[in-house]
Formats: structure tokens, sequence, C-alpha cells
């Protein structure tokens, strides 16, 4: 796999590889050629380095016995970012260091997949940083974002969308769904909005009043 093109420095999204179940290499791609920046979790280094991709950022906390040193020259001129912070995934300081660099949106693959509670965490996580940076997760099958209060976008006739709440959200009412929404909560755990899809060709509104609602936009 070719690597990355810069397009317009920290204008286009940076893209964070962690280490879930990889993605088509053609998704891969096409995020690669639009990606400033790319950024690669420790424990994922050596299945990247596999694919030929070159790597920006290396970031982790380095416990796995191995020493980030070796990819100095390989991968020059790739940063180094240690991070001992053990109250955070090495996603969430991956986001924190994109923060730090005002970079203000940010694709991650191999999120999702392998291990369930990673896949959860990292889901769930989007939220931390709703006030400071875009996160679209993506895998082979679907795109994860944050909805903001009021949400349009055309969509093509019965494409699957699924509303998840982290926490508790009120106030959500939708326009062009097969189950329209009105004035609704979701709660997770107790309702969700999964399992949807788009009624006709149009634009599809969402909004909703309180909390964090995510749509996960599937592919199947």
């Amino acid at each position: 796999m070719s690597s990355h093109h810069i397009v317009r420095d920290d204008q286009e999204p940076a893209l964070i590889i962690a280490n879930g179940a990889a993605c088509d290499p053609e998704l891969l791609g096409q995020l690669l050629e639009w990606s400033p920046l790319v950024i690669v979790l420790d424990s994922a280094i050596e299945r990247v380095i596999e694919l030929g991709i070159k790597v920006d950022v290396l970031l982790g906390d380095f416990d796995r016995g191995f020493d980030p040193e070796i990819y100095r020259t390989s991968q020059y001129p790739i940063e180094i970012v240690h991070t001992e912070d053990q109250e955070k995934t090495d996603l969430e300081k991956a986001c924190d260091y994109l923060v730090e660099r005002k970079i203000p949106a940010v694709n991650v693959v191999w999120a999702t997949g392998k291990r369930a509670d990673h896949t959860i965490t990292n889901l769930t996580n989007i939220v931390r940083h709703r006030d400071s940076l875009k996160i679209v997760i993506l895998d082979d099958h679907s795109k994860i974002f944050l909805l903001p209060r009021k949400f349009e976008k055309w969509y093509t006739a019965k494409t699957p969308i699924s509303l998840i709440p982290i926490g508790v959200v009120n106030g959500i009412t939708s326009h062009n769904l097969k189950y329209e929404l009105q004035n609704d909560t979701l709660t997770m755990g107790y309702r969700t909005g999964s399992s949807n899809s788009v009624e006709k060709d149009g634009l599809v509104t969402i909004t909703h009043q309180e909390g964090d609602l995510l749509i996960m936009e599937c592919f199947d």
C-alpha cells in the first residue's frame, strides 16, 4: 500500500489507525490519500509497517516490551509520543494529541471488531471531545459520528441508519426515516434507535434537545 499524500496541511482530517479488526485496503487507501497526518497506536505499528504505510506519529505507552526508537530510520521523520496515562486509552490520548495540535477533525480505522470491550469504549469515547474534535469511526460496514443538535444530510432510500444514545438523549425528532421519532427519548440499554432506515431519497433531518447521540450509517 502506498504512503499517504499531504493535501492541505491540517485542513483535511487526520487519520488514526488503532488495533482492532483491519478494514478493507481500498477504504484505508482512500483515507490515507486525503490525510495530512497519520497517527498509529503502538499496538498496531507492526501491522501497519507490513502494509508499507508511512507513519507520521507513533503514540502509546509502549508497555508491550518493544523499543519505538527502531522506527526512527525506516519511518523518518516520525514523531514518537510516549503517553503514560493509564486512566485513558491510547485512542483517547491520540485524540488529546490532535486537540493540542489544533487539528479539528479525524477519521479513525481499526477501532472496531476484535475485543468487544475495546469497540464499545472506542465508540462511547467519541463524546469526550465533542467540543474540540470531530471524530468519525469507520469500518467496512459502518460510519459512526456524533450528531449536532440539528443534523441534515441527503440519503438514498432504504439506507440503513441506527441512532445510538450515550446515556439518555431527550427530545429527539426525525424526518424522512421509516420509524420516525417525535420528541422521543432514547436510553442506552433500554431503548435505542437501531435498525432504522431512510424512507425515500432526500434530506434526513434529526434534531435532539439534550444528551449525546451517535449516528451509524450502515453499508450492508
